[in-house]
Parts: C-alpha cells; sequence; structure tokens
C-alpha cells in the first residue's frame, strides 16, 4: 500500500433493521446512506492512526473496490476512516471507540 492508502476488507451488513414501531425494514429498502464496517488488512507508509486489523467505519460512498483472489477489497484513505473500533479496551477506559 502506497502513503496513508488502506486496504480493507468489508464486512456486510446482515443485520435486521427495525422501525420504531417494531416494524422489519428489509434490506433491499435504503433510506439513507449508511456507514460501513470493515477490517483493515493492509496500511501504507504513512498511515498513522490505523494498522493493520483494526476495524474501522467508513462511508460506502468513499470508496474504490478491488478484487484480489476473487474477495473483495475497498482502498480508502485514512482520512476517510469516521472510526476505529477497540475490540479490548484498557482496564474499563472509554467506549471502545476511538477517532
Amino acid at each position: 500500500m502506497l502513503h496513508d492508502r488502506l486496504l480493507v476488507k468489508a464486512v456486510p451488513d446482515t443485520s435486521e433493521r427495525r422501525s420504531n414501531a417494531g416494524l422489519v425494514i428489509p434490506d433491499t429498502v435504503r433510506l439513507a446512506t449508511r456507514l460501513a464496517w470493515g477490517e483493515v488488512v493492509g496500511a501504507g507508509t504513512s498511515a498513522r492512526q490505523v494498522k493493520t486489523g483494526d476495524r474501522v467505519l467508513f462511508d460506502p460512498e468513499e470508496q474504490n473496490e478491488v478484487e484480489l483472489n476473487s474477495e473483495r477489497y475497498v482502498i480508502l484513505r485514512e482520512r476517510d476512516v469516521h472510526a476505529v473500533a477497540n475490540e479490548a479496551p484498557e482496564q474499563g477506559r472509554g467506549t471502545g471507540l476511538y477517532l
């Protein structure tokens, strides 16, 4: 990877959504652009805040897709990442997410 680019394996969102009234909203209904989660599998040498193995939150509209070995990946700039999930926060510190 070059500079601040990240190679991210997108995690498909298979979760079921419900309205406030309890109605099931099928995945085919597009209400608004939703952010997506992915796992960083490669990071450029200039990436400062994100490293390989991190779970990141990004906008699916701001992506460039590439297919490697029949797997779909997304190439992002580090600045396009909205949040990084921390799976094991340090002894009760924080909420598990950091920007």
